[in-house]
């Protein structure tokens, strides 16, 4: 929605329309610290729980992996999966995962105007890493000989939709916020979509080191086995 004042909303580029538009009425400051405090309650729960329920000791890169996945899908299923789902509904929405999302779009405006590549990735995500990041926690706590495979599938999803992410952001000259912002620039788009970079990418790492390891170990055995 515009005035001959200006556009009504604090989005980029300054000429978007948002004809049903409501601004929160929840502080900038108090979203954030709900967000960041929930995923710290959660990484402290499940590193507690992980060092109960677990079935053979785990230790603190297992448990640090265990705590992330457990935010993963949080993120995906909660966060990302109501974008899926209310993603027309959130700009005069004022529920507090829809405020969160108005909140971030001062980031990414792409998210405000439903962006047919940003629709498309985040129900993708929901739908499929939130699942597969719940059964990546059961298959770490259990042992199961799958967890390394969930592990890397994960992880090489999540890297390959950020640099997407990035990439198409890019391409349109980082028009979607006010380029080079410390807050909603650099911490709301470079920093926290930056993290699915690093940390997936140290547990893809991980992942093909075990895997590899494994294999080594198997046709070693093999090796020998037809020698005798």
């Amino acid at each position: 929605m515009t005035t001959n004042e200006g556009p009504l909303h604090p989005y980029w580029p300054r000429h978007l329309k948002l004809d049903n538009f409501v601004p929160n009425d929840i502080p900038s400051w108090y979203i954030v610290t709900a967000l960041f405090s929930v995923c710290g309650v959660l990484i402290l729960i499940t590193w507690m729980l992980s060092g109960r329920t677990a079935v053979v000791p785990l230790g603190a890169l297992r448990r640090l992996t265990l705590s992330w996945f457990a935010i993963c899908a949080f993120i995906h299923l909660v966060i990302e999966g109501w974008f899926s789902f209310y993603n027309k509904a959130i700009p005069g929405d004022q529920s507090f995962l829809s405020q969160l999302w108005k909140e971030y779009s001062k980031g990414d405006s792409r998210y405000i105007i439903c962006d047919n590549f940003i629709f498309c990735m985040e129900t993708i995500t929901a739908s499929m890493w939130g699942p597969l990041s719940i059964w990546a926690v059961i298959a770490i706590l259990r042992q199961q000989p799958i967890r390394y495979v969930l592990q890397l599938v994960i992880s090489l999803g999540q890297i390959y939709g950020d640099i997407l992410y990035f990439l198409m952001e890019y391409q349109d000259e980082f028009q979607h916020s006010e380029f080079g912002h410390p807050v909603y620039f650099w911490f709301y788009f470079v920093f926290m979509n930056a993290l699915w970079l690093v940390i997936p990418g140290i547990l893809l790492l991980d992942s093909v080191t075990q895997l590899t390891h494994a294999q080594s170990m198997l046709d070693s055995r093999v090796t020998k086995a037809k020698r005798k």
